[in-house]
């Protein structure tokens, strides 16, 4: 069972966030998506390639360009639910978010999301991995 997140910094709630943008954390790319409660669907934007200073003002730019009312970041797990290192990465990416763009941060189990993005034909499996975690977002927070 995966502990529960972290309380937002702003008064969004996963109910009440229109416009969102979606992280698929990975150590040397992070895929960026976005999309709104109207729509229900993520739209890839891009793989951010950056590492430590480059990548925050990579996503810098995109939060400034799409106006964001919250973040979604994937955590992976084990396919038995168990932790890893790279979930406890992928939690800490997403405080540094919440840190530095004061926006409320949730998480989704992105178990598969890079499979399921595969089989797609994505040209950009990470972005289409983040469209497919903030896909999840939206049914679980209907």
């Amino acid at each position: 069972m995966m502990p529960a997140a972290p309380k937002p910094l702003s008064a969004a709630t996963p109910a009440t966030a229109q416009s969102l943008l979606a992280f698929d954390f990975g150590t040397r790319r992070v895929g960026v998506a976005t999309g709104t409660r109207f729509s229900g669907t993520g739209q890839p934007l891009r793989s951010i390639q950056q590492e430590g200073e480059a990548r925050f003002e990579a996503i810098a730019r995109l939060v400034q360009e799409w106006q964001p009312d919250a973040l979604v970041i994937g955590v992976p797990f084990h396919p038995d639910g168990a932790e890893h290192e790279v979930t406890l990465r992928a939690r800490k990416f997403g405080r540094q978010l919440r840190s530095r763009f004061r926006l409320p941060v949730y998480e989704v189990d992105e178990r598969y999301t890079s499979v399921e993005a595969e089989s797609q034909g994505a040209r950009d499996i990470d972005a289409a991995s983040a469209a497919l975690i903030l896909e999840q977002f939206f049914r679980e927070h209907p």
